[in-house]
């Protein structure tokens, strides 16, 4: 089935599930810990063996030598393989930069080498400890701001042109020119990469923690040079991937390489210090903004040029991506260097390129503001557009950041804000408000899934989309109970399995408003069914209610029409049309409130909101989830959250949860989400977008905005750690 027109009127505008809150179906497995995790799926292979990998200590060269004989001769050890006995791989392309396993060279710290298999995890991590590597080690370059100073400027290859931002910016009454730093970041899920793996007659199967199924599954085709109609991938609970899981990882690769030499089941999980530098992670970013403006406010020219670090081959972190859509402007100049370094491989970490773009565009849109003496919630919907500044012929489908900055700001009382930066004070707190644009687009991707009708009336959902604690499930059950007119509790969802028929997966905020389109094209496709069976030529004459249909002249039971076996009905849903058409995208407004103390300078969040554009919300209780969370982490990324770079050894050395803070109960207050009521008719047949990067985007510069309204102090290099202003802080 093809979306390629406006959805206009359908049963989603009056609904019974679809918008309506629904709490979690999966949500009582989840905490009784029936729940099945990847790593603990005990029962799915009968004596599983463990893996512990042994990781590369350097960053760039080649193994040249390794002994694994005390390793072999240890207790409870099984068997070793190591990087050198597979040998060459080939990488799946377009979803690895590095090897995940095989051969010498040696392209980052903590690259996984061999992997020690035991009776316990205990034994085969104490014998990967006695694995002996000896390298051949290549100096390499790991200092961004070095290779920054060489490219800074060079706008000879930009991403995009328009008109002459040189003489605008040039001509403009009042300009703006600053740089800003983010560091990398790391996903930090809760469950860390892992998978079990078993192979029999020839075919694989791998149980794994993996938000693409199908990408997956390919990826593992590819690496083994093998037929991926051979593989099944399973994987229906995640616990968080933020998009270090969208691809294959080294975890499966050694547990499948593994259990095909030591013909049993193998389990491998990666242990968080080896997590950070073996997976990916968002890259660091140095970002130049150039914004000049009328007196009035309106800009008339604006330049976004950023670098950040990448293995060769990769595509860095697209920082400057959301600076092309977001604020109008005639003049445009955008520009994206690459620093090609030997560190861990950066890849998507959620609402990958607007999460850092927007650390830096917001502080500069609050600069620019104050430079003009304007309110700077006015300076931006001032600069609004509902078009493409690129391509002015192409307008956005539903745009509504202006209600959103006009709503939040409402809602914040922002009326009432510390107009003066250091002026507000609470006993020893200095008190400051701040507010932030939000941008990101509305990805959808072609996605299937098949019905089955029992005899029962139940409706089983089959789909190899995957529920990362996003609330795929209750979504899709929703949805098809909708449609088919079934109670919501008639509908059993079966998600993560690669026999099922291939989804979106659940990556870039598309997984929703893709995967509920997939569900809503296997509906159709079994009304049809129905309607062949009741010898009806159009299904759209049907009425579906309390599990029953209707003809306008019999009425039967969904039960009967399958007590001669189930109907099973399957379709996808592909894009396209008049989507290409115009610009899919969210929009938020994110405010703070905040307070630092004048003494310590310690940070102290009260208060936050987030006002959302995203289209219809499908299930507000799993929206509002996914819009808090995202600000959760868009507070670690303003106050904490950084990996570090050692440029000497090429690694990160904030590797675990104790070197790698990231925000707890106490450092978020009260927080507040308001979804604006939209539908996008133009985005998906239910009107839906994305929401889950949305929460995220344009929070750290929110926070950052605030403590700069509370002391007067810019700070413009995440995060906002206390020796970046404290001696900068007003005299106590």
């Amino acid at each position: 089935m093809k979306f390629d027109q406006p959805a206009g009127k359908n049963i989603f505008d009056n609904a019974r599930y679809v918008g309506r809150p629904a709490t979690r179906i999966d949500g009582p497995l989840k905490v009784s810990g029936r729940a099945p995790y990847a790593y603990e799926r005990h029962d799915v292979a009968e004596g599983q063996l463990v893996g512990y990998p042994v990781v590369s200590t350097i960053a760039q060269g080649r193994i040249t030598k390794m002994d694994t004989a005390a390793a072999e001769a240890a207790p409870g050890v099984v068997g070793v393989v190591t990087t050198l006995d597979v040998g060459e791989m080939p990488t799946p392309s377009g979803m690895h930069t590095a090897p995940l396993f095989g051969g010498a060279e040696i392209w980052h710290y903590h690259q996984a080498i061999a992997v020690v298999v035991a009776e316990s995890f205990e034994q085969a991590r104490a014998a990967a400890a006695l694995v002996k590597v000896d390298y051949e080690v290549t100096k390499g370059s790991f200092d961004l701001e070095a290779v920054w100073q060489q490219k800074k400027g060079d706008s000879s290859d930009p991403v995009s042109r328009v008109g002459d931002f040189e003489a605008a910016f040039e001509a403009a009454d009042v300009t703006l020119e600053q740089e800003y730093r983010t560091p990398s970041h790391s996903h930090a899920m809760m469950e860390p990469h892992a998978s079990i793996a078993e192979w029999q007659d020839g075919k694989l199967t791998v149980w794994t923690s993996n938000q693409m199924i199908e990408w997956d599954r390919q990826s593992l085709a590819t690496t083994l040079e093998m037929d991926a109609d051979d593989i099944r991938v399973d994987s229906p609970y995640i616990g968080g991937g933020f998009g270090a899981k969208l691809f294959l990882r080294a975890d499966a690769v050694m547990a499948v390489l593994a259990a095909r030499k030591l013909q049993k089941p193998v389990k491998v999980m990666l242990p968080r210090p080896i997590v950070m530098n073996n997976t990916t992670h968002r890259a660091s970013t140095i970002q130049r903004i150039r914004i000049g403006a009328e007196a009035s406010g309106k800009i008339t020219a604006i330049a976004h040029e950023a670098i950040s670090h990448t293995l060769p081959g990769g595509s860095g972190e697209d920082a400057v991506d959301q600076t092309r859509k977001f604020y109008a402007g005639d003049n445009r100049l955008i520009v994206k260097h690459l620093a090609e370094m030997h560190l861990p491989e950066a890849n998507a970490m959620r609402a990958p390129g607007e999460a850092s773009g927007l650390m830096a565009l917001e502080i500069a849109m609050d600069e620019m503001a104050e430079k003009l003496g304007m309110d700077p919630v006015e300076f931006r919907a001032m600069n609004d557009t509902q078009v493409d500044p690129e391509d002015p012929e192409k307008s956005f489908s539903d745009r509504h950041f202006v209600e959103c900055l006009r709503e939040g700001a409402k809602a914040f009382d922002w009326d009432q804000r510390n107009t003066a930066p250091g002026a507000t004070r609470d006993g020893q707190w200095l008190i400051g408000h701040g507010v932030a644009g939000a941008y990101r687009g509305g990805p959808v991707m072609k996605s299937g899934a098949r019905l089955r009708l029992q005899d029962t009336g139940r409706i089983i959902v089959e789909t190899d989309m995957t529920d990362i604690g996003t609330g795929s499930y209750t979504i899709l059950a929703q949805t098809v109970a909708e449609t088919m007119g079934v109670d919501l509790d008639a509908v059993d969802v079966r998600l993560g399995d690669s026999a099922f028929p291939v989804s979106a997966g659940s990556g870039g905020q598309w997984g929703a408003a893709s995967a509920t389109a997939g569900a809503y094209a296997a509906c159709l496709a079994l009304r049809e069914q129905i309607a062949g069976k009741l010898k009806v030529n159009d299904a759209d004459t049907l009425s579906f209610a309390g599990g029953s249909v209707s003809t306008g002249e019999t009425e039967v039971t969904l039960a009967s029409l399958a007590s001669d076996g189930e109907l099973v009905a399957e379709d996808s849903m592909e894009f396209g049309g008049t989507r290409d058409e115009h610009v899919v995208s969210t929009f938020a407004a994110h405010f703070v409130e905040l307070g630092v103390h004048v003494g310590t300078g310690e940070i102290r969040l009260r208060r936050m909101l987030a006002a959302c554009d995203a289209g219809r919300i499908l299930n507000p209780i799993t929206a509002r989830s996914q819009v808090i969370g995202g600000m959760v982490m868009g507070v670690g990324a303003a106050m904490m959250e950084d990996m570090a770079i050692d440029t000497g050894r090429g690694y990160f050395p904030a590797h675990d949860l104790a070197g790698y803070e990231v925000p707890v109960h106490m450092d978020i207050p009260a927080q507040e989400v308001l979804f604006l009521d939209t539908l996008d008719e133009i985005a998906s047949p239910l009107k839906a977008k994305g929401v889950g990067e949305l929460g995220l985007c344009g929070v750290a510069a929110a926070v950052a905005n605030a403590v700069y309204n509370a002391t007067g102090v810019r700070v413009r290099d995440y995060p906002m750690t206390l020796d970046k202003y404290l001696d900068h802080l007003p005299a106590v």
